[in-house]
């Protein structure tokens, strides 16, 4: 069967892609351990850093949770934008691009219902993990209109993950190898931040790199958000990064799937 030729229109489009990210969001509320990797993750992550180190770190467990929680909702998007390479890697494995390629829809909504759905996850997993900081006592300092701020960075940072994923996705042979690459390359731009500790703390050579890192802008830009705080300086650096991995990974990725289809 081939797909079939001519122009599909901008509404069509939008149908293919609101029905294959319909299919896609009821892959991921099927399966456990995406909707685990989503909420439970960042939970157990909170619990640990905030009980068991947070007196080492901070010498105040209530005062670092305050610290720490902005930092934990950064990870969240994280972890969830690793899975949108994984299942574009799966599709492609198991034949299912092949059989939506042979189906009337726009060459696109394969990709952009794949983002959508995942986005949809994100957004999942902050509220679940903002309602888990109110519940352990984190409290936010500012105002409602600073708190769904703080929410849009998150997501907008998640976006531009999500497309740096669906690139590896693509350009990778194997799931395993994936998630093996997805994991990898997120753990210095974790750790290597003010996700976790503040850069005063860190030695010069390290500060020097946590301090032009993306997920540090961020953090510390939902961090002044939520608690208060100047925000244009880390939100400039912030956004000028999801600025220039969207303009980089955004045409790798279509590029990469236009070849694979």
């Amino acid at each position: 069967m081939r797909q079939v030729s001519g122009r599909i229109g901008p509404r069509a489009a939008l149908r293919h892609t609101g029905a294959i990210a319909r299919r896609n969001l009821l892959q991921v509320l099927n399966d456990r351990g995406a909707m685990l990797d989503a909420t439970l993750m960042p939970m157990i992550f909170t619990l640990i850093f905030v009980y068991v180190f947070g007196g080492a770190i901070a010498h105040d467990q209530a005062d670092y949770k305050q610290y720490l929680l902005p930092g934990i909702m950064v990870q969240t998007v994280s972890f969830a934008s690793r899975l949108t390479g994984v299942t574009l890697n799966v599709d492609a494995s198991r034949g299912v691009m092949d059989r939506l390629r042979a189906l009337p829809i726009a060459r696109s909504a394969v990709l952009s219902a794949r983002i959508c759905a995942d986005m949809c996850r994100m957004l999942l997993g902050q509220v679940v993990m903002f309602v888990f900081a109110l519940v352990i006592g984190f409290r936010v300092q500012t105002d409602v209109l600073s708190t769904l701020a703080a929410i849009g960075v998150l997501l907008a940072y998640g976006f531009a993950l999500c497309w740096i994923s669906a690139f590896i996705g693509l350009a990778l042979k194997s799931p395993e190898t994936v998630q093996s690459v997805g994991f990898i390359w997120t753990i210095p731009l974790q750790f290597g931040s003010s996700m976790f500790v503040p850069l005063e703390t860190m030695p010069g050579w390290l500060r020097a790199f946590a301090q032009v890192n993306p997920t540090t802008l961020v953090t510390d830009t939902c961090r002044n958000l939520l608690l208060g705080g100047p925000v244009a300086p880390s939100a400039v650096g912030a956004f000028l990064w999801i600025g220039g991995m969207l303009a980089i990974f955004v045409p790798l990725s279509v590029w990469k799937y236009r070849r694979y289809t």
